[in-house]
């Protein structure tokens, strides 16, 4: 039995997908007398536009593929496709992207919705030719259209190809949804596919009945839409295999896109949230049916990233696990560290992680980490259930800065009971921040997601969520059809007004401008602690702190506490602690909410202590031969 799993676009072009690689292995190694392989039709897709257009660039597929996400520009442009019909709501979409799309970005769009039929017309005969008895189609984030419509065509083309639909898209009760709205999807795989998608291809090689396939969507004799109930135990980590990435490097090198991207590794280490578990942040909607966390062990996964890296030259790797096994930080990583290899990995963590084990991620090769930051209020972070604080999240910043880790965030508001000062207290902070990493763009309205406590429990605040209005201008389909089959929902908006996102957005708009000329160190010499700052918003340029208060306090701010357990700590009245904090303040070296501060200067790397910046010294009016400022410390 030959199976072709296919990967259309939006996928990303640097990663190889995950989800096929694994089927792959299961299909290959558990199904006797059946094949796998993988067409790469993200990757395919480039080059028949650029065979097309020179003008489609690696930020034009990061655009449709990611950043457009929210407003469904990748699935509305294989609208087109899924419904033969190159003029599919063209004047709906304008309309209702008039303001959120600029005019070159949305003239790209139209161009490529008007050619994606013949795209997936192509992609479709190819596989049709190849006369695979099953055709299996993943569908994550901006697939969905494009892998419907590449099934509907197969299947017009060759009625006797089993069409199999599967990934996050199709969880729960989206499965059902695409199962029961497009016929010529003959199976939906809901939840995780390693036992199901197996299950599903020895039953058809076999003729076996599918009643035991769980999680399955299937039509009876009449064509009515069946779906199986799904597993109530997620898959143990022991029995997710290692995926086989056969041909996925060849194809790149090969591709007009192997001079747009990095191609990394996709490894998976975990499934679940053990955070989640506990306290499900609000807005999550992340880890669909299964929350239950569990990890492989150490020793397997090395072998897994050790055998990956080996086996196709690549050391860059991309790990998608929601959350990192705090149990790793002792096991898996220093035995990384250990082995030599020179890793560079991307990997989530909880932003409460201490500098310590921030080194070790280091260490141990993580370049980059997401660590979930959405906001630097303590109490805007109680309402998400997040257990973090604001001062826990700029530690965060800050030893991030210091370990040399990127840190990726974003910045979220619009939740339920959220008040202008649990902003603008911040807002007005910002600026001491400028030297450490800002967040991903402006802040965001945040989007009700399907699975999370705010689609689940009205009572936390959101009432009356309608689909989101791309799936209104994507798909043909009744009201009650798009609530079972969407993601993402809009709700009256909660929260804070315009007035106080516009200042927030103008401060955070200023910390992306000032961040490259922006810094703030601190080097510890024992008596003394010096701090170099070159920060918009402040004028001193060396400051020293000395005698025991001053370094004392500044030594226990590394964490955030309140002036009354410093005063305690140092034996200092506490008044004297909150004059000297509130001077601190004024100088921009620390950062306080709810009551704690913690101090935002990172330690001095690489002679940066003493480092002068002769251009803008110049530039400020002073000879060569003069004293660079930065140089006359100021003592506190």
């Amino acid at each position: 039995m030959r199976v072709i799993l296919v990967n259309m676009p939006w996928a990303p072009i640097d990663l190889p997908s995950l989800a096929l690689g694994i089927l792959k292995r299961c299909i290959d190694d558990d199904v006797p007398g059946a094949r796998a392989e993988v067409l790469h039709a993200n990757i395919d897709y480039v080059d028949w536009i650029n065979a097309r257009s020179r003008e489609f660039s690696p930020a034009d597929y990061s655009y449709y593929a990611l950043d457009s996400y929210f407003l469904g520009c990748g699935d509305w442009v294989f609208s087109a496709a899924l419904y033969d019909d190159d003029t599919w709501r063209i004047p709906e979409f304008t309309a209702a992207m008039a303001r959120k799309v600029d005019g070159p970005r949305m003239e790209t769009t139209l161009q490529l919705h008007a050619n994606a039929a013949a795209f997936v017309r192509e992609t479709a005969e190819r596989i049709a030719a190849a006369r695979p008895d099953v055709v299996g189609f993943t569908s994550t984030f901006q697939q969905n259209t494009a892998a419907l419509a590449a099934a509907r065509y197969v299947k017009a083309l060759d009625p006797s190809i089993v069409t199999v639909l599967g990934g996050a898209n199709c969880d729960g009760k989206q499965g059902e949804a695409v199962h029961r709205n497009f016929p010529f999807v003959d199976f939906v795989v809901r939840g995780e596919g390693e036992r199901t998608f197996p299950a599903l291809v020895t039953a058809l090689k076999d003729g076996t009945g599918l009643d035991a396939v769980p999680g399955l969507c299937r039509r009876d004799a009449d064509g009515t839409s069946v779906a199986h109930p799904m597993s109530t135990r997620p898959l143990p980590p022991a029995a997710i295999p290692r995926p086989d990435y056969t041909g996925y490097f060849e194809r790149l090198a090969a591709s007009s896109a192997r001079s747009w991207v990095e191609p990394k590794l996709v490894v998976e280490g975990a499934r679940g949230c053990w955070w989640g578990e506990k306290h499900h942040c609000t807005f999550c909607g992340l880890n669909g049916s299964f929350m239950q966390f569990r990890s492989k062990s150490p020793t397997v996964f090395l072998d897994e990233i050790t055998e990956l890296a080996e086996r196709h030259r690549v050391l860059d790797m991309y790990v998608v696990d929601n959350i990192l096994d705090m149990g790793y930080v002792t096991s898996l990583l220093p035995r990384m560290i250990e082995s030599g290899y020179d890793l560079r990995l991307h990997y989530e963590i909880k932003a409460n992680m201490r500098g310590g084990q921030l080194q070790t991620l280091a260490d141990a090769g993580l370049i980059y980490v997401q660590p979930g930051i959405e906001n630097l209020s303590t109490r805007v972070l109680t309402i998400m259930d997040k257990g973090v604080s604001g001062c826990q999240n700029v530690r965060m910043l800050r030893d991030g800065a210091a370990t040399g880790l990127s840190v990726s965030w974003n910045y979220l508001h619009g939740f339920p009971g959220e008040e202008a000062a649990d902003y603008d207290r911040i807002t007005a902070q910002l600026p001491a921040l400028e030297h450490l990493m800002p967040p991903g763009g402006g802040s965001a309205r945040l989007a009700v997601e399907r699975f999370s406590p705010y689609f689940d429990n009205p009572g936390l605040g959101f009432r009356d969520l309608r689909p989101a209005e791309p799936y209104r201008l994507i798909y043909d389909l009744p009201e009650e059809e798009l609530y079972d089959l969407a993601y993402i929902f809009d709700a009256p908006p909660m929260g804070i007004g315009q007035d106080v996102v516009q200042r927030l957005d103008d401060a955070l708009r200023r910390w992306r401008e000032s961040y490259p000329e922006s810094r703030l160190t601190h080097c510890d010499l024992g008596d003394r602690i010096v701090l170099v700052s070159r920060r918009r918003a402040f004028a001193w340029r060396t400051l020293e702190l000395t005698g025991p208060l001053e370094t004392g306090l500044f030594r226990l701010l590394e964490q955030p506490r309140t002036p009354a357990s410093t005063a305690r700590k140092l034996g200092a009245p506490q008044e004297e602690i909150e004059e000297l904090l509130l001077l601190w303040r004024s100088l921009g070296l620390v950062f306080t909410d709810d009551g704690q501060y913690v101090h935002v200067a990172p330690p001095a790397v690489n002679g940066e202590l003493l480092r002068i910046d002769h251009k803008r010294h110049e530039e400020d009016g002073a000879g060569a031969d003069d004293p660079a400022p930065e140089l006359q410390p100021t003592t506190v």
